[in-house]
């Protein structure tokens, strides 16, 4: 039990250990880099200082002078050094983090795949027809309770022939009232379609002439008495 548990730890220690290498190895660069940029600082104040002592020195102690430029040179070549480690450091930092990002995207485009796979792995072009045409049939079916359930409350289907012939009397009532219109209509439908005078109307002027005329001829006949 101990020896599994122990070989388990240390395989679980050297995954979590790989896991920091990029992180622990940048950090331990930009560590030698702030190193180093404290060593460029100090060269450069060595140098402004041999470079005043050559100065304070150069007419009334030429050999303090010279020596001071000989350390000065000294110390720019310790800067040049310096400067090229610094480049070669952050140079590093900038490779490491990039092969860091790089893994990491792998790493994500990796479980992208497999979450895709999941997914995908219960389907099968032939499920999805199946699934597809199983909805249309019970799209239909339902379809067909609608209509049975709602049978009772609609009216039957319309009879084509009866349709037929209100079209035909429309039309040709449409046609009448155009021929009206343009005075093409022979003149015996015109009487035809013109309202009917009773009978007993015509009978009753008829009667109320003839009254008048008697009444006229009655006054006359009072005349020619009277004279």
């Amino acid at each position: 039990m101990a020896s599994g548990w122990g070989w388990g730890n240390l395989f679980g220690g050297n995954a979590a250990k790989n896991k920091d290498a990029p992180k622990n190895a940048i950090l331990g660069l930009r560590s030698t880099l702030e190193m180093l940029s404290k060593r460029e600082r100090h060269l450069q104040n060595q140098m402004d200082e041999q470079d005043g002592i050559a100065r304070k020195n150069v007419a009334a102690n030429k050999g303090v002078a010279k020596a001071a430029l000989r350390r000065k040179k000294n110390y720019e070549h310790q800067l040049e050094q310096t400067s090229a480690q610094m480049l070669t450091v952050e140079r590093e930092i900038s490779s490491i983090e990039t092969a860091n990002i790089n893994k990491e995207t792998l790493d994500a485009m990796k479980n992208a795949q497999r979450a895709m796979v999941n997914i995908h792995g219960g389907l099968t072009i032939d499920k999805v027809d199946q699934t597809m045409e199983d909805l249309r049939e019970q799209h239909a079916i339902g379809e067909e309770i609608a209509e049975a359930l709602t049978q009772g409350n609609i009216g039957q289907g319309v009879d084509e022939d009866e349709l037929d012939e209100e079209l035909a009397e429309l039309q040709q009532e449409e046609l009448d009232n155009k021929m009206l219109k343009t005075g093409t209509v022979p003149v015996s439908d015109q009487i035809q379609r013109m309202p009917a005078v009773g009978t007993g109307e015509i009978k009753g002027k008829q009667q109320r002439v003839e009254e008048d005329d008697e009444e006229e001829e009655l006054r006359k006949l009072q005349a020619e008495m009277a004279m």
